[in-house]
């Protein structure tokens, strides 16, 4: 499992690198501004799901614009969180991989 690749963001990382740099932006993009950002747009994705049964929150798709809006918060929130890791220096795919691992170790399956 160690040489499996989980994650490719290495593209997103650039992106979001140009993205950031192109508007001068690297000045604002601190870890703790992230995580502000990051936490609004998590609020905003719960707003989504706010005051709707299990059922609701189930069938979002079969709304063509609330399925939408739910794609675009989940993005949102993966870009600021991609983000946030790449200015902190941490590495997505080895923190992933690890942490896989110590789930399974903490929750074994049997």
């Amino acid at each position: 499992m160690a040489s499996e690749k989980l994650l490719d963001v290495d593209p997103l990382l650039e992106r979001l690198q140009q993205f950031a740099d192109a508007r001068d932006w690297q000045r604002f993009h601190t870890p703790k501004n992230l995580v502000l950002a990051l936490t609004g747009e998590v609020g905003e994705l719960a707003e989504i799901f706010q005051w709707k049964t299990d059922a609701e929150a189930v069938a979002l798709h079969q709304n063509p614009a609330e399925f939408e809006h739910l794609g675009e918060e989940i993005a949102d929130v993966l870009l600021y969180l991609v983000r946030l890791a790449q200015v902190s220096g941490i590495d997505l795919e080895h923190a992933v991989a690890d942490k896989l691992l110590k789930n399974a170790k903490k929750y074994p399956a049997a």
